[in-house]
């Protein structure tokens, strides 16, 4: 019986911190060649970014046509000495897999890798359509040479996917609380506001942004952008840095500066957005204060699965394994989901996400065992 803890060990073993791979595609790519799988290592690059290395797998070749997407790369372990077990060990402890991917999202590729291994053996090494497995390395950093070009790569191919799991940690609690089925969209930008430096104890003859940002910052700030909408949670935006890069205190500010990020729901477009925030700066800034918006480029953007028959198909595998009905959230960050979304219906389940990021990143081997089930439940309904 292949088994989802070993796949995952060997996965950590590799500290494939992004955007180096460190075998950690070689090792999924091995295993599915084993079984019948045709595999293909692709390789993006962008100037200014890292080339990175990306997989996908198929079995079959006609449709429905399932996938099961996800990452190898992972973030710095940080302190090493910190860890109470190795950082890359892959050690299990008192009922816990140890090290860095353990939850995200090795843990969740290596379930979705077994769960399909062992449907495939139960049905004579075929399925009823189409499984595959899209990898990237590139999930932690920008997100550029990954998920994003070898869906186009696919898909200039002429192949097609019907849905899509993708293995990151969704859980809250407890394993079948919670699916995601959309991400709000997120767009970043930096406001400056232009003033005249001088000396503070003559500030006729100069003029101070200071004051006039905090004015600004409040006037953009405070209003909310929308109330929510039947799928998701308000937008919200949020400045996190202020700076006027003075270290004097004799000195009138020439320039400040404010960095904001705003997470937007399914109400807004990336211009719609922008095009809303502008118009509250206006309004504010009158013809007094100069200021302007410098806008992030931006490849995170709002998408939503809506409930249907896939998301009640993977409710039922849930809730028979876990004997909980799974809230479906569109809250959190952002995640390769977004790109997946332009392709096919796609959804979110996957480990707890509580130790994600953290020292001694660390999954329950039971939560492994019983992702694994859940995988194979949706892959046990979908070609029944």
């Amino acid at each position: 019986m292949i088994d989802a803890l070993s796949i995952a060990q060997d996965l950590i073993r590799c500290p494939s911190v992004t955007p180096v791979d460190a075998g950690a595609l070689g090792v999924l790519e091995t295993l599915l060649k084993q079984h019948g799988f045709a595999t293909h290592r692709v390789t993006f690059s962008e100037a200014g970014t890292a080339d990175v290395d990306n997989l996908y797998a198929r079995i079959g070749s006609s449709a429905p046509h399932i996938t099961f997407a996800g990452h190898t790369d992972v973030v710095p372990a940080g302190d090493e000495n910190a860890w109470s077990h190795g950082a890359f060990s892959g050690e299990v402890k008192d009922g816990f897999l140890y090290g860095r991917g353990a939850v995200d999202m090795k843990g969740g590729i290596a379930c979705s890798a077994a769960a399909v291994l062992q449907y495939l053996a139960d049905h004579g090494g075929e399925p009823r359509g189409s499984i595959s497995f899209l990898i990237t390395g590139d999930e932690e950093a920008a997100s550029i040479n990954g998920t994003a070009k070898l869906l186009k790569w696919i898909a200039d191919r002429g192949e097609k996917f019907d849905h899509c799991v993708l293995g990151e940690p969704s859980n809250k609690q407890e394993m079948g609380d919670c699916i995601k089925i959309g991400r709000r969209g997120s767009q970043s930008g930096t406001l400056y506001v232009d003033g005249v430096q001088g000396h503070v104890a003559y500030p006729h003859r100069a003029a101070n942004p200071v004051p006039d940002i905090s004015r600004l910052i409040v006037a953009i700030s405070d209003e909310p952008l929308d109330h929510g909408s039947a799928q998701f949670q308000p937008s919200n935006l949020e400045f996190v840095s202020v700076d006027v890069g003075n270290s004097a205190f004799n000195l009138i500010p020439r320039q400040a500066r404010a960095t904001f990020n705003i997470r937007y729901n399914d109400l807004h477009t990336q211009s719609t957005l922008r095009e809303l925030v502008e118009t509250r700066l206006a309004k504010a800034a009158g013809d007094r204060i100069k200021a302007r918006i410098v806008w992030e480029p931006s490849n995170s953007n709002v998408f939503v699965t809506k409930p249907g028959a896939f998301t009640d198909l993977a409710v039922s595998a849930i809730q028979e394994v876990t004997g909980r009905k799974p809230e479906l959230s569109t809250t959190g960050g952002t995640s390769d989901a977004r790109f997946i979304a332009s392709y096919c219906p796609v959804i979110e389940f996957g480990l707890l996400g509580q130790t994600m990021h953290q020292i001694d990143e660390r999954a329950s081997v039971k939560d492994i065992e019983t992702l694994t089930k859940v995988y194979r439940g949706i892959l046990d309904r979908y070609f029944a």
